[in-house]
């Protein structure tokens, strides 16, 4: 009887523990759990970015997060580098910050009951992440930012600013892209429980989600530093200067802030022309600092390989163009790809298969030779190597294509020709504003509309001329058989 009271006992005992194993699993997976950091705090402020995995641009913004905290430390700031790392992050990469002196803080990723919304970006799934800085309640100050940031100055005096301080680039909604904060846990328990009740979020973010925080920031005083180093007190607005969006700058093609401390720009336009793609630049001209800036901090180890392994193919396809057109100098122009085809087959069906090459294939291998070699560079790359290794890409397979199909040589080089113009006078440093600049574009589209209509126009007669060559071989053929 004892026994058997026993083994009941240790079966509700058994169950109640698992019961109780599984509401804490369940509970950590919506409530975020403490953090757990590389190293422990060595100065009393800090500044803050954010990393998280599971969006095609994890690795854009893995080099963009290490680009902006190396800045920072080459500055010599009087604070702590910390990355607020999702537990999911690649330990290679983690590494790579923690070798560079950062502090990684790991944390498990704030679910985002908005994400279920129509229109929802999933770019931006866990930037509620940002909502963790709150947490870092080891450090007075924390300066939180975006990885688009690029720093001109030193910003330390940011820390003497009040519990909430923002930059306002829209006239009514400040940017999240930088804001100082006072570490709070009442204040991080508050707004997780805000997220979970789906409290007012305009774009499901951390923007929409924050502004609807602090309605009241517009209404608050200028920050201005005190001159003997106290910290204030409250909510403060922040000077144009420490959110300087790139896109002022492409008016005048300087920066013109005469209030400001000209210290930070942001860019916060569109996500495919942010400043660490290489196609950035020189459509927008500030993409080439961040590459610069990048260029003396972290480099660009990681992209060296696969540069060296496609310029080496380039080199090799056009080593091979180069024998094989000394081989067939003497050929009719006959298309190279008809000595690919059976012989019994192109003696039947060739016309046809010749007709198909000439009127499908051939614009599809003149603009291939052109969007192949851009997909191929890696995106990070700097953009003189990035447009150099694509051009010279987009050369070789033109060269390869003017020889297989057999097409005029200046009509298919015209675009290449017209697209180096492009990027030249997209480049041009002359220019005294951003209209003048633009206007330039303009112009030089119209010009070279003509010379890309001649480039069809030719393409297109040549190969008319030579499928209207085949039957009438065929019919002369026949004339002599009979």
């Amino acid at each position: 009887m004892q026994s058997a009271t026993c083994l009941h006992f240790l079966t509700v005992w058994t169950v109640c523990c698992i019961a109780l194993l599984l509401s804490i699993g369940s509970l950590a997976a919506t409530v975020p759990s403490d953090m757990n950091s590389s190293k422990s705090a060595s100065f009393r402020n800090a500044y803050a970015t954010i990393l998280y995995v599971g969006t095609p641009r994890d690795y854009e913004y893995y080099i963009a997060a290490r680009v902006l905290l190396q800045s920072l430390a080459a500055l010599n700031v009087d604070a702590d580098l910390v990355l607020i790392a999702s537990k999911d992050t690649p330990s290679h990469w983690l590494r790579n910050f923690i070798n560079e002196g950062v502090r990684v803080v790991h944390v498990e990723n704030i679910p985002n009951p908005y994400a279920h919304r129509s229109g929802f970006n999933k770019r931006f799934i866990f930037t509620l992440n940002k909502l963790l800085a709150w947490k870092l309640t080891e450090y007075e100050r924390v300066v939180m930012l975006d990885a688009d940031n690029l720093f001109l100055k030193k910003t330390d005096e940011l820390f003497q600013c009040g519990q909430f301080c923002a930059a306002f680039i829209d006239p009514c909604i400040f940017h999240t892209g930088l804001f100082v904060l006072q570490p709070s846990l009442d204040v991080f328990n508050d707004m997780v429980k805000r997220v979970m009740e789906m409290a007012e979020n305009r774009d499901g973010a951390d923007q929409g989600f924050l502004a609807a925080y602090f309605p009241d920031l517009l209404d608050m005083p200028m920050f201005h530093p005190p001159n003997n180093g106290s910290r204030l007190e409250g909510k403060f607005r922040l000077p144009f200067g420490y959110q300087m969006d790139a896109s002022y700058y492409y008016l005048r093609l300087k920066w013109r802030v005469p209030c400001g401390p000209n210290s930070i720009v942001t860019f916060p336009g569109a996500s495919w022309l942010k400043p660490w793609y290489w196609w950035s630049w020189p459509v927008l001209p500030l993409g080439l600092s961040w590459h610069d800036l990048r260029a003396s901090t972290i480099g660009y180890e990681e992209e060296i390989p696969t540069l060296i392994i496609q310029t080496t193919f380039y080199i090799t396809l056009m080593l091979c163009v180069i024998v094989s057109m000394w081989r067939h100098r003497h050929e009719d122009d006959t298309p190279l790809c008809k000595f690919w085809v059976p012989k019994s087959l192109w003696a039947e069906y060739g016309f046809y298969i010749q007709g198909f090459i000439e009127k499908l294939l051939t614009p599809l291998c003149i603009v291939g030779s052109f969007i192949l070699p851009m997909t191929m560079v890696p995106i990070t790359s700097h953009p003189l190597v990035g447009w150099t290794l694509s051009m010279f890409g987009a050369l070789v397979l033109l060269s390869a294509t003017v020889h297989v199909l057999r097409l005029p040589f200046t009509a298919t080089f015209t675009p290449w020709l017209l697209s180096l113009g492009c990027l030249v006078v997209m480049a041009s440093p002359y220019y005294r504003n951003g209209l003048i600049r633009a206007l330039a574009i303009v112009g030089y589209t119209a010009f070279a509309s003509p010379f890309l209509w001649w480039t069809v126009t030719q393409v297109t007669k040549s190969k008319t001329v030579r499928v209207e060559k085949e039957p009438s071989r065929s019919q002369s053929l026949i004339m002599k058989i009979c």
